[in-house]
């Protein structure tokens, strides 16, 4: 390769609850730089979480961050082309890129849904994947079913 890969950014936590990994959600929310705006939209539906689920003994945090590991997927299929025909080959997805998988779709399905404010749908996402259900695990199914058909091509990976 010619070109020297770039360094790797280190995030700093989040101001609230000192997580990374809410940083790079709230980088993923975040429109024309503004970040304040996306922390606000961020907190506020976990706020509506909470109140949304008010019998869980779970902290709303922990509850985003179970949400976004049932709607992670493990495995894509990812184009190749050989011989003149285009496989479907079902490849493993790096540790890094299935979080930013499941958080791009989970903003990406809340964005589409109906509702008030963009917490409000931020929020139901939230509530619907933690339940195993919603546009966002809906996906991740997908995802899986997907490469679970095109199964037979996966001899082409390298």
């Amino acid at each position: 390769m010619r070109k020297v890969k770039p360094k790797k950014r280190q995030l700093l936590p989040d101001p609230v609850y000192g997580d990374t990994r809410v940083t790079r959600f709230v980088n993923h929310l975040m429109y024309d730089g503004k970040k304040n705006v996306a922390y606000t939209i961020f907190y506020s539906a976990l706020d509506n979480v909470k109140a949304k689920l008010p019998n869980e003994e779970k902290t709303a945090l922990d509850i985003w961050k179970e949400a976004l590991d049932h709607i992670t997927p493990n495995i894509e299929v990812k184009s190749r082309r050989i011989g003149g025909a285009t496989f479907q080959v079902p490849t493993e997805i790096r540790p890094d890129r299935k979080e930013s998988i499941s958080m791009k779709n989970l903003i990406e399905y809340a964005r589409k849904r109906g509702g008030k404010s963009m917490s409000d749908k931020l929020s139901a996402e939230i509530v619907d994947a933690f339940n195993n259900q919603g546009g966002a695990f809906k996906r991740k199914e997908d995802m899986h079913r997907m490469a679970e058909a095109n199964r037979a091509f996966a001899y082409f990976r390298f």
